[in-house]
C-alpha cells in the first residue's frame, strides 16, 4: 500500500514560533513511538519446491522516479505459488496435442507413434482393416484419444496422410496436406473473431509434423525436398529416418550428414529453427538437437526378453534391436525432445509464429474478418 503524505500551508501569523515554548513542550510531550508491524508468517501448507534454491524475497525498482535497486520484503507474500496454481489449472483442464505423420507407406509411421506414446493411438490401431487399399490420392485421416499419466490429461490427435508419395505421379501431392493445415488455422481464426466466442477455443491446429525419410542411404528424394520446402514455414517439421536398423552404423552416420547438408543447401527450415532461439541457453540446447537431426529411429510395439528385462524391440536373425537403447537407434532422443522437453514449445511456436503469420496474411488480404455468430466446424474424435 502506498501512503501519500500531504502538507498544509500555515497562516502568516503562525510562522513565528516561541523558541522557549517549543523547547518546553518537547520536554513535556515525549515523541510518539509506533509499534513495528508484525511480520506475517509463511503458511504451513505452502512449501517451496525442493529443487529450487532459496532466494531472499526482494523488490526491484521498475524504473522512473523513486525506483531503487531492490529491497527486502517484510515477509512472505506468496508469489511463488503461481506455478502451483498454473499446474492445478492445467491438470483440471488438460491440454491438446496434434501430431501429423507424413511419409510413404511401409515406413512404420503408425508403429512409431504407438511406440512414442506407449499405447495404441495410431489410425491403424483404431479400426484399420488389412484389406484397406492405398488410396489413389492423398487423404487426411484423424483419430483422437485422451491419454492420462500422473493425473495429467492430454487429448492426443494423430493425423495420418495415406497415399502420400505412393503414386507414379506425385506432383503436388503435398497440396491436400497444406490445405488441411491452413483449414485448421482458419477454423481457429473464425472462433477468435466470434462475438460470443467460447471460453476455450478447440485447438485442432497441427503442432508437429513428423516427416519420414526412406532409409535409402543415398540422398533425399525430390519429393522430400519439395514437401519440406512448401510446408516448412507453415508447420513445425521434424525429419526422421525411418527403419534405421536397415543401415549399418557407418551408412547411418554418412546418410544423416548428407541429409543435413541437402536441407541446408535447399534452404529448408525444420524445427527447432535458429531464429526462434530465445536466449543463449535455448541456443545451446537446440544446437545439440540440430546436430543430431534427422533422428535415425526404429519403432516397435512388441516386447522381448533381453538380459532378464522386457524391452521394446525388433527381432532379427542376428539379435534384438532395442528401440530405447541409444546404442541401437535414436528413438529415445526423439521421444525426449518431442515430449519431455519441447512439447510446450511446439505448441507456442505453432500459435505465436505459424498461426500469427497465417492470421496476419488472412486479415491483410481480406481487409479484416467479419465476426460470425456461430461455427459449425467440428472435429471427429474417438474418445
Amino acid at each position: 500500500m502506498q501512503v501519500v503524505h500531504t502538507q498544509k500551508e500555515c497562516a502568516p501569523e503562525c510562522a513565528v514560533w516561541d523558541h522557549k515554548a517549543v523547547k518546553y513542550m518537547s520536554e513535556i510531550v515525549p515523541p510518539e513511538v509506533r509499534p513495528k508491524p508484525a511480520v506475517p508468517a509463511k503458511p504451513s501448507h505452502v512449501a517451496p519446491p525442493a529443487s529450487v534454491p532459496h532466494v531472499p524475497p526482494h523488490v526491484s525498482g521498475a524504473g522512473g522516479q523513486g525506483s531503487g535497486g531492490g529491497s527486502t520484503l517484510l515477509g512472505y507474500v506468496g508469489i511463488d505459488t503461481i506455478i502451483e496454481q498454473m499446474r492445478k489449472k492445467t491438470m483440471k483442464t488438460g491440454f491438446d496435442f496434434n501430431i501429423m505423420v507424413v511419409g510413404q507407406s511401409g515406413l512404420g509411421k503408425s508403429t512409431l507413434v504407438n511406440t512414442l506414446f506407449k499405447s495404441q493411438v495410431s489410425r491403424r490401431s483404431s479400426g484399420w482393416s488389412c484389406d484397406e487399399k492405398i488410396p489413389k490420392t492423398v487423404e487426411i485421416r484423424c483419430v483422437s484419444h485422451v491419454i492420462e499419466e500422473g493425473g495429467v490429461k492430454m487429448k492426443l490427435t494423430v493425423i495420418d496422410t495415406p497415399g502420400f508419395g505412393d503414386q507414379i505421379n506425385n506432383e503436388n501431392c503435398w497440396e491436400p496436406i497444406s490445405k488441411y493445415i491452413n483449414e485448421q488455422y482458419e477454423k481457429f481464426l473464425k472462433e477468435e473473431v466470434n462475438i460470443a466466442r467460447k471460453k476455450r477455443i478447440p485447438d485442432t491446429r497441427v503442432h508437429c509434423c513428423l516427416y519420414f525419410i526412406s532409409p535409402t542411404g543415398h540422398s533425399l528424394r525430390q519429393l522430400d525436398i519439395e514437401f519440406m520446402k512448401h510446408l516448412g514455414r507453415a508447420v513445425n517439421i521434424i525429419p526422421v529416418i525411418a527403419k534405421s536398423d536397415t543401415l549399418t552404423p557407418e551408412e547411418k552416420t554418412e546418410f544423416k550428414q548428407r541429409v543435413r547438408k541437402e536441407l541446408e543447401v535447399c534452404g529448408i527450415e525444420f524445427y527447432p529453427q535458429k531464429e526462434f532461439d530465445e536466449d543463449l541457453e535455448d541456443k545451446s540446447d537446440n544446437d545439440k538437437i540440430r546436430e543430431a537431426m534427422p533422428f535415425a529411429v526404429v519403432g516397435s510395439d512388441k516386447e522381448y526378453q533381453v538380459n532378464g528385462k522386457r524391452v521394446l524391440g525388433r527381432k532379427t536373425p542376428w539379435g534384438i534391436v532395442e528401440v530405447e537403447n541409444p546404442n541401437h537407434c535414436e528413438f529415445s532422443l526423439l521421444r525426449d525432445f518431442l515430449i519431455r522437453s519441447h512439447l510446450q514449445d511446439l505448441k507456442e511456436v505453432t500459435h505465436n509464429i505459424h498461426y500469427e503469420t497465417y492470421r496476419a496474411k488472412r486479415l491483410n488480404d481480406n481487409g479484416g474478418l467479419h465476426p460470425i455468430c456461430s461455427s459449425t466446424d467440428t472435429q471427429d474424435s474417438n474418445l
